[in-house]
């Protein structure tokens, strides 16, 4: 097991967004197709999420698939399926760790399968306070703000709620992470430096840590660089 090696005082995020980046572009630079790299991504994923707990960060979210990516060519999206399918599976694994796990994103275009699956895993480990993993799948931060607003305008049409009523708070308490906090600090490996659609509204005050470490050769090592980075950082959420 690697152990944890911050600081004494270093101040650990709540709750770290990850943006997996970089898993094609490993394959190609090995001149393997790319879902070999999607592969050593969901390799990666389990190695930083257990070095996550022994940092003491509380939640965990993962960006595993947007609304978007179903533009990706045909045999690549049965390929990350298929791997969402086995290591649905292994998750299980983190069950007997004392994490929680949760998915976000709409799952209505999913296999019944892997729906099946991912209600099955939330379900029985829906009472852990270890740590909450959460993957986000079929999610885009517009598509969750605009489900939010649809949920508040079904609660007006039926005489519920009246649209001055509508506020932030409301807005928070219909999306996907109802129950969980806002992100502190979203990582994004691979050199690439945007946020691409993911919890847009829960990083309304999130720092950003970007690093060109493609995600499947991320260590738990590079994840620490990131909380230290983190720590040093002075938020004012909009004070002095």
């Amino acid at each position: 097991m690697v152990k944890a090696n911050l600081p004494e005082g270093t101040r650990v995020p709540c709750h770290v967004g990850v943006i997996m980046d970089g898993n094609g572009r490993w394959a190609k630079k090995r001149g393997l197709p790319r879902k070999f790299g999607h592969r050593e991504g969901a390799k990666t994923f389990r190695e930083i999420t257990r070095h996550a707990k022994r940092l003491g960060i509380s939640y965990i979210t993962y960006y595993a698939f947007s609304t978007e990516n179903w533009k990706r060519p045909q045999d690549e999206v049965d390929a990350i399926m298929e791997l969402f399918e086995k290591y649905l599976d292994e998750v299980r694994d983190f069950i007997e760790e004392n994490i929680r796990v949760r998915f976000i994103g709409d799952r209505s275009k999913l296999s019944e399968s892997l729906q099946r699956k991912m209600a099955s895993v939330e379900e029985d480990s829906k009472n852990f306070d270890s740590m909450t993993l959460v993957l986000a799948i079929n999610y885009g931060g517009r598509d969750e703000i605009a489900h939010s607003c649809r949920v508040l305008a079904g609660k007006v049409r039926r005489g519920e709620l009246e649209p001055d009523d509508i506020d932030t708070e409301l807005i928070e308490r219909n999306l996907y992470t109802e129950e969980i906090p806002p992100v502190d600090l979203v990582i994004r490996p691979s050199g690439e430096q945007r946020l691409s659609n993911f919890m847009i509204w829960q990083a309304a005050y999130a720092e950003f840590y970007y690093t060109n470490i493609l995600w499947p050769d991320f260590k738990g090592s590079d994840l620490e660089a990131a909380v230290l980075d983190y720590s040093e950082r002075n938020r004012r959420f909009g004070g002095i």
